[in-house]
């Protein structure tokens, strides 16, 4: 089996907290090549699409983490998988290489997740597909419809629909004086949308991350926990982490929400729940394998592997 995975520079990466290099070790223990691009290897000639690639190996090893060979360009349809795991934003490029990748899935290659999906669903406006789980949310450009929401809900979060990481994220209240400069910056002037949400204080006990193989979930989530005086809890905002079981109510949203996603080939995602309400939907490049596998001694990458070997075989069968 020929694996190829799309991702940010393997060089920079932190192998103690990067799923993606789980993935590539889980893998590579199942027998598997690994081959290595990234986004920019991609192209198009004559309507084939190819890639410039590497082939890896990789170990878990902070002193070195990865060999590379020469690199090759060569047709994707020579992969039997690829893993799109390039980080947001999704940009123009990153659109465009879901479309060099949907003709790939074309010629036979299973992609993961599915281009077209990709495309279509922003993760933070994804939630809205199910409404039924989310607080009070408003998606707009314009300044008067932001504030009145404010003004409505009292406490609220405004943050960009391309971000990450807990970036550009702030908490406004109804007096804020801050208001009209931050909803000015996250819309840039009435231009670009953005979204607010009624605060949710259960942040406190932590925003759990919640990952879904094929739509089922793994059974224990990672709570981020805000440090004193934030109100994000990501862990590149620099928040605490502890390993959780999964609620009743976690549960109810999985089972809601997993159909959708297995229609749409969103084969690895990774919810975000704040006390009992469903916050955003991940699909480009979920975290957290590593920290819940040595939390609770598990494997969610080889999990993973397994199901997208089924997934490869089924597509070949059809």
């Amino acid at each position: 089996m020929k694996l190829g995975i799309i991702m940010d520079p393997i060089r920079d990466i932190k192998i103690q907290k990067d799923s993606s290099f789980a993935m590539l070790l889980a893998s590579q223990s199942m027998g598997w090549e690994n081959y290595y691009l990234e986004q920019n290897d991609l192209l198009l000639r004559d309507g084939e699409a190819l890639g410039t690639m590497c082939k890896l190996r990789v170990r878990d090893d902070p002193s070195g983490w990865f060999e590379m060979k020469e690199a090759i360009t060569t047709p994707l349809e020579d992969l039997d998988i690829i893993l799109m795991r390039k980080d947001p934003p999704v940009d123009l490029q990153y659109i465009h290489a879901t479309q060099i990748l949907e003709i790939a899935q074309d010629s036979g290659v299973t992609v993961i997740n599915d281009p077209a999906s990709l495309r279509d669903f922003n993760e933070k406006l994804f939630i809205n597909w199910f409404p039924e789980f989310i607080v009070p949310t408003l998606t707009s450009s314009d300044a008067d419809q932001i504030r009145a929401f404010i003004y409505d809900h009292e406490d609220v979060i405004l943050k960009p629909l391309d971000g990450m990481g807990g970036a550009s994220i702030f908490r406004v209240r109804k007096h804020d004086t801050n208001m009209n400069v931050i909803i000015e910056t996250l819309t840039q002037y009435g231009i670009r949308f953005a979204m607010a949400q009624k605060f949710i204080p259960e942040i406190r006990n932590g925003d759990k991350r919640i990952l879904l193989i094929n739509g089922e979930p793994v059974p224990y989530a990672l709570a981020r926990i805000p440090l004193t005086g934030e109100n994000r809890g990501n862990l590149a905002a620099g928040g605490n982490s502890k390993g959780v079981e999964l609620s009743n109510r976690d549960r109810e949203i999985c089972e809601a929400i997993a159909p959708f996603l297995r229609e749409n080939g969103l084969y690895f995602t990774g919810i975000d729940v704040i006390g009992d309400y469903l916050t955003e939907i991940n699909i480009t490049s979920p975290t957290c394998i590593r920290e819940l596998d040595k939390i609770f001694s598990i494997d969610i990458a080889r999990d993973l592997m397994e199901t997208i070997d089924k997934i490869h075989s089924s597509d070949m069968d059809n």
